[in-house]
């Protein structure tokens, strides 16, 4: 794909698009840490209703560490792997007030090193919740990049790295939304909806549907 094709591609979605976001529900950015970290194999609804029974009684690092685990798995048990999270979250929260003063921090490292944050949670906050052009490739982006061939790869940190260095850098901030939108609602997993597509002229995929 050539960088003719990528910028009317990412010029469709922000036309149709203009200010993207996450589906997650929260605040703050430390409201949204907890929120992407619950989200690993989970859904961002089922995250949602979690996080509107939590939030209101603890959405603060010293809050959630009152909890304690036990405390903090009674409104998080409906989601997934919920124990082990639960455990991350609170260990999380100890560095956080300890280190960087109930703040969450703004550096890839300083994130990373947080329990239950690996590369992905890291590059949402800072895109999300401190706007630095980065990009969270999750199942849906490493599908659309792929499929459409905005940025082919073999693993998710290859298309991160592509996605970095093709997309113009106008669409770098809100990209990441709009991949995961496009690949949640319209380049579906199992068939893609190719009829309902506004970029379909402009995708290299060979085996269109007509849904």
């Amino acid at each position: 794909m050539n960088a003719s094709k990528r910028h009317q591609i990412f010029s469709r979605l922000r036309d149709d698009n203009p200010n993207p976001t996450t589906e997650l529900e929260y605040r703050n950015p430390f409201e949204l840490l907890v929120a992407v970290t619950l989200s690993a194999q989970a859904t961002d609804v089922g995250v949602n209703k979690a996080t509107r029974r939590l939030f209101p009684v603890a959405n603060t690092p010293e809050a959630i560490l009152a909890l304690g685990v036990d405390g903090l798995k009674e409104y998080i048990k409906t989601i997934g792997l919920y124990n082990s999270k639960a455990e991350n979250i609170i260990k999380a929260c100890r560095i956080l007030v300890e280190r960087h003063n109930s703040q969450v921090p703004e550096t890839r490292e300083a994130l990373e090193a947080l329990p239950g944050v690996g590369r992905k949670t890291a590059n949402v906050v800072l895109n999300t919740a401190f706007g630095q052009p980065t990009m969270a490739v999750d199942t849906h982006i490493f599908r659309v990049s792929n499929r459409t061939g905005i940025a082919p790869g073999k693993t998710v940190l290859e298309v991160e790295k592509k996605l970095l260095r093709f997309i113009p850098r106008e669409f770098l901030k809100d990209a990441h939304h709009w991949l995961i939108l496009h690949g949640r609602y319209i380049c579906v997993a199992r068939r893609p909806r190719c009829g309902a597509c506004l970029i379909e002229d402009l995708c290299e995929y060979k085996q269109k549907s007509e849904l």
